[in-house]
């Protein structure tokens, strides 16, 4: 028997309809450099390092559907008046030789409330530990006009010119806070049973794939856990990614974790700046975050390809191209991805600290990323997403206006 030929992470690939320069994905990390939800020359600025650096695709993080969908005030809202903008980034990507994806979804519990001046909706109500306002529990009606949002936005992308959409279906965003068992309490056909807890995610999938047809390509990212007791667990990761699979409905599933609403830091293990977290955020919430920060914001040991493991039994599952996430580094745990059937591989703070890795792991396959793992980057996100160790003019650039 033919001995499978495994790929080489820096060549060409196909994804969906799309054809990558390589198999290195820039992860969808938010960049909070959009303002009043239009693109600005410094969110352009900001790819484009990605592009030049030799990523075949980067992805622009985050895009909600719906205004009361977002995490902050600023970010991008898919609506004509962000189209000119869009055009514009996508058409500076390209430029570069890369292709360019939007992460499209809805914050549900996640948003904060306090900066969209509109309720965050969840499966059920509740009290976010984020801003400290209720969460309302969407109705039957929002269920409906965010699903239809989804393929809006998804067509909306196909306008202004991106290669790819990833469905963002992990964090506890709307469609992972209805998978979890833990945030979803409603005893209607959304909630109860994984078939239920996964309607709404499912329908999603059918509206972007419906919009799009084969035009651009269309990513998933799922939570494989939200690293909460009670909460969305990788046996039932695995049915709702095998339910994906037969309905056609993605190209490529990227497995994630953890939960951006109850345990963040699951997802990037290594440091955990809680008290650099603490003096960014609002009072009252910075008094609490400086008490018990520590059982929010908690730290795990890093290692190079930190969700392979788990990462595995999806891969095992399905059939479709998968993207692995999680410490992706250097070209050896590239190629161990590569030799353990995934397709593609996302980095997300080894390129916030070198844009231009990829390029430099092309001419020396030995390099290793500069990244130290010290998550401080995260709590920049309030201010322009740029790694601490390099200098802000180097990393930022100017801040741009709106077009």
């Amino acid at each position: 028997m033919r001995e499978k030929k495994i790929p080489d992470v820096l060549a060409p690939a196909t994804l969906g309809p799309v054809t990558l320069r390589n198999r290195v994905i820039k992860a969808a990390t938010y960049e909070n450099m959009a303002r009043g939800g239009l693109v600005t020359d410094q969110l352009i600025d900001f790819h484009v390092r990605h592009a030049a650096g030799g990523v075949g695709m980067t992805t622009v993080a985050y895009c909600a559907v719906a205004p009361e969908g977002r995490t902050d005030g600023e970010q991008i809202v898919w609506r004509p008046e962000a189209k000119p903008g869009l055009r514009r980034l996508t058409e500076a990507v390209h430029a570069h030789g890369a292709a360019i994806s939007a992460q499209v979804g809805h914050s549900g519990p996640v948003g904060d409330s306090t900066k969209t001046k509109l309720p965050a909706l969840g499966p059920s109500p509740s009290l976010s530990m984020l801003s400290l306002r209720k969460v309302k529990a969407a109705t039957m009606a929002d269920i409906d006009r965010i699903v239809r949002a989804h393929g809006e936005a998804a067509a909306m992308a196909v306008d202004t010119g991106f290669d790819a959409v990833e469905i963002h279906l992990g964090h506890n965003y709307l469609a992972s806070s209805f998978l979890s068992p833990k945030l979803n309490k409603r005893n209607d056909a959304y909630g109860g049973t994984l078939a239920n807890r996964a309607r709404l995610a499912l329908r999603i999938m059918r509206a972007v794939r419906e919009a799009v047809g084969d035009r651009i390509a269309i990513l998933a990212k799922l939570n494989m856990d939200d690293g909460v007791p009670g909460g969305f667990w990788l046996d039932e990761a695995i049915t709702v990614a095998q339910w994906l699979e037969s309905e056609g409905t993605v190209d490529a599933l990227e497995m994630t974790a953890g939960s951006s609403l109850l345990n963040p830091m699951y997802l990037f293990k290594g440091e955990a700046p809680v008290h650099e977290f603490a003096e960014v955020m609002p009072q009252p919430i910075r008094t609490g975050v400086k008490l018990v920060g520590d059982r929010f914001i908690r730290e795990y040991p890093y290692q190079d390809g930190y969700l392979l493991e788990d990462a595995r039994q999806i891969r095992a599952a399905v059939d479709l191209p998968m993207v692995l996430l999680g410490g992706i580094t250097q070209r050896q745990i590239m190629d161990t991805a590569m030799h353990e059937g995934f397709q593609f591989v996302a980095m997300g703070r080894a390129l916030l600290r070198e844009p231009d890795l990829i390029n430099r792991i092309a001419t020396d396959p030995s390099t290793r990323s500069l990244c130290n793992h010290n998550n401080r980057c995260m709590v920049t996100i309030f201010t322009g997403s740029r790694c601490v160790l390099v200098p802000e003019d180097e990393s930022n650039g100017s801040r741009g206006d709106s077009r």
